[in-house]
């Protein structure tokens, strides 16, 4: 019989999936054709952004194609490239080249060259206050749901985090401080992509249907919807000032990913466990944890300010775009990757329960997260 072994710090970001059969393992031709796969894929979304509108131009379909932006094209030309690959059998062949956490993190340090730094300075405040309510109250329901449906202690730590902080990443730094197997956070990362893609649509309606100002629009996309690229395919079809507000949101519940890993390391080693020799968790595991990308958005903002503020205005302009198509480019590529990696064999494997608790949390998080957003963010400007 196969032993499960847990996923430790180290391997918390190996693949999610069981180990491969060493002739199915990756090798550089296959990420290199992998890699050629997205970027074709990628090409191609940009191409229907341009050529829909174009066709649809003087008939009754005009103002509908302009709403359509490129994360919609994008993810959906990646489902398409997800049932390609699986028919063909190279899902883990290419799996080193769909590499969204890079895509999207790339993106958004881009990102923040175009957003003044005072508008994250601004922004700071109320963000901080409402991540840490709301993470506070969404992972504590979430563990507490999870006890009564009974569900095992590491599935509930990675379903709070991940549901409470911002999906894949908090469920892969939970996996690492619980010692979480490598199943359950294969099982997590699906019901993250799961819900995060009808969310994509359906929060910026809502936010049009509500009336939401840009800033409530963007605090609620940024606090509510579990992957950072999702919040920003989001955020993009919300409009620019809803981007920039639901990224800095974002951002801030993201730099918390830290400090949640190791409090359940402690919980885990100190009450659940109840090991005698486990390691104190200190400041060594709560800077590894950090998401680095965070601090590379605020350099890039304070650079990009510092920049506009000392050229003409002309020549920032240009380079300011220059920066900006370089981001779209990268957000593209992590939204294809999305639509790569859903995984629906791993909803079936686990059950009714760990979805319930997932989307009842979600819901929960929806209805917190517009209250604090419109409490926080109502007289708001940029």
């Amino acid at each position: 019989m196969t032993r499960t072994e847990p996923v430790t710090p180290d391997a918390a970001t190996a693949t999610t999936a069981a180990d491969e059969a060493p002739e199915s393992r990756p090798t550089l031709l296959w990420t290199v054709l992998g890699l050629l796969f997205v970027l074709v894929l990628g090409a191609g979304a940009r191409w229907l952004e341009d050529l829909v509108p174009a066709v649809a131009k003087g008939t009754s379909l005009e103002k509908s194609s302009l709403a359509i932006e490129y994360p919609i094209y994008a993810i959906a030309l990646g489902l398409v490239g997800n049932l390609i690959i699986t028919l063909l059998g190279l899902r883990d062949r290419i799996a080193d080249a769909v590499r969204t956490e890079f895509f999207i993190k790339t993106g958004l340090v881009l990102l923040g060259a175009s957003i003044n730094l005072s508008l994250i300075v601004k922004a700071a405040g109320p963000a901080i206050v409402q991540a840490l309510l709301l993470i506070t109250t969404v992972f504590l329901f979430t563990w507490y749901f999870g006890g009564l449906l009974k569900l095992d202690d590491k599935l509930r730590a990675l379903l709070a985090a991940a549901v409470s902080i911002c999906g894949v990443s908090a469920a892969i730094a939970a996996a690492g401080a619980v010692r979480a197997r490598r199943e359950q956070l294969a099982y997590a990362a699906s019901l993250v992509i799961v819900f995060a893609l009808p969310s994509i649509f359906i929060l910026p309606w809502l936010a049009d249907a509500l009336g939401l100002t840009p800033a409530v629009a963007g605090a609620w996309i940024g606090g509510n919807i579990d992957t950072t690229a999702a919040v920003t395919a989001a955020g993009a079809l919300a409009g620019e000032e809803a981007l920039q507000i639901a990224t800095i949101v974002k951002a801030t519940q993201n730099a918390l990913i830290g400090v949640v890993a190791v409090a359940l390391t402690a919980w885990f080693a100190f009450k659940v466990e109840k090991s005698a020799d486990a390691r104190r968790p200190g400041l060594g595991q709560l800077w590894e944890r950090f998401p680095k990308f965070v601090l590379g958005f605020v350099a890039a903002s304070a650079i990009g300010t510092w920049y506009v503020n000392n050229t003409a205005a002309a020549e920032a302009k240009k380079v300011i775009g220059v920066v900006n198509d370089l981001r779209v480019w990268f957000l593209i590529l992590a939204f294809v990757s999305i639509g790569l990696q859903l995984r629906v064999s791993a909803l079936r494997e686990a059950g009714w329960r760990p979805v319930a608790v997932f989307g009842t949390a979600a819901l929960v998080n929806l209805a917190v997260g517009l209250g604090l957003a419109a409490l926080l963010f109502h007289d708001f400007t940029s």
